[in-house]
């Protein structure tokens, strides 16, 4: 007898083959038979009219501090993630000496904006090596599967202490030796891969540059020469790709002979940088190493409200006064008081954050029910509106932040969106050596949200897209599942066929939608973060077990620490 057979519902397997009807049945944790089903099982479900897919691998989440504190890793549990990695862009919090954990908190705040208060209420750190602290991760159950990779940064400030973080030194022979043996070990005791950054735009809290930008060829090829005694490992790294910096990497990655994951979006001051570098992996590939382009599913766009980090009102004496009362009392005031409403939007302060706040009036977007996330410059902008209903920008500003009850938002597409459409953002999908990640579930919490990837990427490209051309659902469901299983090493799972993993959505896919975002203060010590749900997950299943019924917890927490091959 199975444990669990779901019937009738439209199956999207995970191969990039055609949906089709089919019954799924699970036993002991996986799936034990596939296609029309007759036998008996302990639990049947209708799945007629529902979308059946593996669950959702995300491949780029930064939940390195919320994973030992947070057995829901929300937002992603909330849209159909099973499998969540972090880890990336160099960041993370072991190997640590006791002495450090300031560092490394500060490097977290700034690279990925969470913020320092929290991180040291809520990361224990009751570990030194990286063995200890996947040991620690291990120990406690989750609502999902994680996996966890050496950040660079840490290692290297690790083994060189305060000098790993001063960009005029070079560490010794001995010491690459050492960050290499500790790399080694850490790939055997269960690492999926070593991450570096290799961007300005990586800094800590205190506006130093990540310590890993500046390391040379000596460093980067004694780690790949870990990674290729190991055996084992993805090499994931965050770069701006500037003259003879894919060289760099490429050569690391023939020496280790592993996966090189470069993450890629289109940047303003350089818009066309990211086809050279996709051309350049493509070449990798064609050259016989193993390369991809670790991609998004849409725009990204900084997030602004009353309560969020870019409020743009946050510089104006008259909101500054108001900084006293709880989020509550403040929207009360403000939608109460028209007086205060026109102090803030006639008695402009002048100054740098006032200037920038005005010179993207062409390019902030309302986000109400319809989260419009392709939103068009010539119509939807935020001057449009304004000119049409004869209103002041900053009026009409003020008005759509006031929206439910002073919980309105608005968004500003800075990056994956130079061509005002997600043009590009298809482009980058459809290129073969592309997967998908970038959703940096966990971090930048109060400024972007896009943890909600996966309900965005079925929604928009397989549903709604008018703007231009969609995208295939098994196709989608592909690369988001099995490619991206594939790419880590996690062959266990991302297809729905017998004797694999049964992490399992079963999606009412018509009636399938993001929420608009909300601020919630649920982090350690009260931190503030952003987050979006979803509607329209019917049942998630890990390992067989359901962790999500009707956009709800169950309790159940199945979710285990996924080691690398030992």
């Amino acid at each position: 007898m199975h444990d669990l057979l779901i019937k009738g519902g439209t199956l999207v397997d995970g191969t990039g083959n055609a949906p089709r009807t089919a019954d799924v049945a699970v036993s002991d944790g996986v799936v034990s038979e596939v296609g029309k089903i007759s036998g008996n099982a302990k639990r049947v479900l209708d799945a007629d009219g529902l979308l059946v897919t593996p669950g959702f691998v995300d491949i780029h989440t930064h939940y390195d501090g919320q994973a030992t504190w947070d057995e829901y890793l929300t937002p992603s549990s909330w849209h159909g993630v099973t499998t969540a990695v972090f880890g990336n862009c160099s960041v993370g919090f072991a190997p640590v000496h006791p002495d450090q954990t300031d560092y490394l908190i500060n490097l977290m705040e700034g690279v990925e904006d969470i913020p320092g208060t929290v991180l040291s209420e809520g990361v224990s750190f009751n570990w030194q090596s990286f063995p200890e602290y996947l040991d620690a991760l291990a120990a406690k159950p989750r609502v999902m599967d994680i996996g966890a990779q050496m950040p660079h940064a840490a290692l290297r400030f690790y083994v060189m202490g305060p000098r790993g973080a001063d960009h005029e030194e070079v560490p010794t022979d001995q010491e690459v030796e050492q960050m290499s043996a500790l790399l080694e070990e850490s790939l055997h005791a269960g690492a999926l891969g070593f991450t570096t950054s290799r961007t300005t735009k990586h800094r800590a809290a205190d506006g130093r540059v990540t310590p890993s930008l500046s390391s040379g060829e000596k460093e980067l090829l004694g780690l790949a020469s870990a990674m290729k005694r190991a055996g084992k490992g993805v090499i994931e790294v965050n770069s701006d790709f500037g003259e003879g910096e894919f060289e760099a990497l490429r050569a690391a990655a023939e020496v280790s002979g592993r996966p090189l994951s470069c993450l890629i979006v289109q940047v303003r001051n350089a818009p066309e940088l990211w086809r050279e570098t996709m051309a350049n992996v493509r070449d990798a590939r064609d050259a016989g190493i193993n390369c991809n382009s670790q991609v998004h599913v849409r725009g990204i766009g900084m997030v602004m409200g009353l309560e969020t980090t870019l409020n743009p009102f946050r510089n104006h004496p008259a909101w500054q006064r108001l900084d006293h009362l709880s989020p509550e009392a403040r929207a009360t005031r403000l939608l109460q008081d028209s007086e205060l409403q026109n102090i803030l939007t006639t008695q402009i302060p002048e100054d740098r954050h006032t200037r920038w706040i005005e010179s993207l009036f062409n390019e902030i977007y309302v986000l109400d029910e319809q989260m419009n996330y392709e939103p068009d410059s010539d119509s939807d902008s935020l001057a449009v509106h304004a000119r049409a209903q004869g209103k002041q920008p900053w009026r009409l500003l003020l008005e759509w932040l006031m929206r439910d009850d002073g919980r309105g938002h608005v968004m500003y597409p800075f990056e994956n969106y130079y061509g005002g459409n997600l043009d590009a953002i298809r482009e980058m999908l459809t290129d073969d050596a592309s997967i998908i990640g970038v959703a940096d579930g966990g971090a930048h919490v109060g400024v972007i949200c896009d943890a909600a990837s996966p309900t965005f990427m079925l929604t928009h490209w397989a549903r709604d897209r008018r703007r231009g051309p969609g995208l295939p659902l098994e196709f989608l469901v592909h690369k988001h599942t099995r490619g991206n299983a594939l790419a880590y090493g996690l062959g266990d799972r991302g297809l729905i066929a017998p004797g694999y993993k049964a992490d399992i959505n079963m999606i009412d896919f018509d009636n399938l939608r993001i929420k608009p975002p909300k601020v919630l203060y649920d982090l350690p010590a009260g931190g503030r973060r952003l987050v979006q749900e979803a509607e329209g997950y019917h049942h998630i299943f890990v390992s067989g077990i359901e962790t999500l019924q009707n956009d709800t917890f169950t309790g159940e927490l199945p979710g285990r620490l996924v080691r690398g091959a030992r």
